[in-house]
């Protein structure tokens, strides 16, 4: 029999910490004098208590170490329990969101989706506008130590290989996930206060600025407007690139850089391939969109690289309306979205390294088709990849696209046409933010989806951000007997 009283005890830790959470936009509400703030109020106390009440009932069973059936459940619960919280602001405020709204709101936030089911952001209460931020940076901070603590030891889609760069964790889980997370976290909000002041020296308001940094290093992509940085000026637009191309690196890189050890950092191939990707793509659909205007346009050379680098690092930011680029442009950004960052980075999506190690292993197999006697072994990074790690990368991708698939056929048929179910299914399970065509699109949002289309969406961000594999492993019966 699992022991659930650890995983209790941090998940309710984890719970009332939101709770608090929720005094900054009620602070934010009471300056602004619009009489909204109470909804943060009776949230917070509704989130604290709760969380409160769970931990000191589970107190009794905190252990220094999680066993691996209590580290799955944890990972999961906490990104299961967390949105249940974090929609209250939106299900008691001035939205008028239903629940099953909220919770897409906020599972959206907290897995740093940027999906939307909320219009009219730009007369929304501040505070509201802010929780949307907060939410989209608890959820980035905590999917880097996820990455980085517990995916490594769970060896979750191959990312057992980033083990030594995350430290030895086995068996110490929790001191380790602190220890991870200061370190991490100094670097994070650093990160989210230059990113801020370069929004102002741009143009932005000081508010505007705040939640759009959260959101930027977050690769949330949640704006403070329906026109998302449509509604800001072209320097304001190269500043978000740049930081989402920032957020979208492994964050150990940016701790060993603050030690005085670059190298790590320029020699990553990880993130050589993750910007010569990019910039190649952005190379494509700017040229692409320059020879369907016939001129040279510095605007559509802008776009083309707002917009490709928002999708491949799953932010969802937009500045205008890719969908109605043509059909080589909207093809080339959706398989751009599933590419994604690095690993160990907020962004989301299959990851470059397993794009590295599907590639290497193709390599080794065509060469040892071609000399059957002699020996080939997948290299990553230099290093020699054990069968282990391709194993995990395989099953990754093979249940990515069984995923994507069933989901776009459930999606299908609850009533939605063809292009709105695929591209809603791939925008969920790789946690990138706007879909295609008139309904979701960059141009519009989720909420006239039935009910039953958002649930299936919700579900599908919560198994895309944790790797598909941290979930599904939790449906078999030999994990319960074990």
């Amino acid at each position: 029999m699992i022991d659930l009283r650890p995983v209790g005890y941090v998940i309710g830790l984890l719970v009332a910490v939101l709770g608090l959470a929720m005094i900054l936009p009620m602070l934010v509400d009471v300056a602004e004098g619009r009489g909204h703030w109470p909804v943060f109020a009776e949230s917070a106390l509704i989130t604290v208590l709760t969380g409160g009440m769970i931990a000191l009932s589970c107190q009794n069973g905190l252990r220094e170490g999680l066993t691996i059936q209590q580290t799955f459940l944890l990972t999961t619960g906490v990104w299961l329990t967390l949105p249940i919280f974090g929609a209250l602001p939106f299900f008691f405020g001035e939205t008028d969101a239903r629940f099953v709204d909220a919770f897409f709101e906020a599972m959206s936030g907290l897995t740093t989706t940027g999906s939307t089911v909320l219009s009219g952001l730009d007369t929304l209460p501040k505070g509201l506008l802010l929780w949307r931020g907060i939410l989209q940076w608890l959820g980035g901070i905590g999917i880097i130590v996820v990455a980085m603590v517990f995916l490594p030891e769970l060896r979750v889609g191959g990312m057992q290989i980033f083990r030594t760069e995350a430290f030895d964790t086995f068996g110490k889980i929790l001191p380790r996930a602190t220890e991870i997370a200061s370190r991490i976290s100094v670097i994070y909000v650093a990160l989210t206060l230059i990113c801020a002041l370069c929004y102002i020296a741009a143009g932005m308001g000081a508010f505007d600025a705040t939640v759009h940094a959260m959101t930027t290093i977050a690769t949330g992509g949640f704006a403070n407007y329906d026109a998302s940085f449509g509604a800001f000026g072209p320097a304001v637009s190269y500043v978000a690139t740049v930081f989402m191309i920032l957020a979208a690196l492994p964050f150990v890189r940016f701790v060993q850089l603050s030690a005085g050890t670059a190298q790590p950092l320029l020699r990553d191939r990880q993130i050589h391939v993750f910007l010569i990707t990019a910039f190649s793509i952005v190379g494509v659909i700017a040229a692409w969109n320059l020879w369907q205007q016939n001129a040279a346009d510095e605007g559509a050379v802008r776009a083309a690289l707002f917009n490709t680098v928002s999708l491949m690092t799953g932010t969802g930011y937009a500045n205008a309306d890719y969908g109605q680029w043509g059909s080589f442009a909207v093809a080339v950004l959706f398989f751009t979205g599933l590419i994604g960052g690095c690993a160990g980075s907020t962004a989301c999506s299959i990851k470059v390294f397993r794009y590295q190690l599907l590639f290497a292993s193709i390599k080794a197999q065509l060469q040892k088709t071609r000399s059957p006697h002699g020996i080939f072994t997948p290299r990553y990074a230099g290093r020699p990849v054990g069968e282990d790690v391709l194993n995990s990368v395989m099953s990754f991708f093979m249940f990515f696209v069984v995923t994507l698939g069933v989901l776009a056929v459930a999606l299908a048929m609850t009533g939605l046409d063809f292009v709105t179910a695929l591209s809603g299914a791939a925008t969920a399970l790789a946690n990138i933010g706007p879909g295609f065509g008139d309904q979701i699109g960059p141009a519009g949002n989720f909420a006239g989806l039935n009910d039953t289309a958002k649930w299936l969406l919700a579900a599908a961000m919560l198994i895309g951000r944790l790797e598909l594999m941290a979930v599904y492993v939790m449906f078999t019966v030999q994990f319960w007997r074990a």
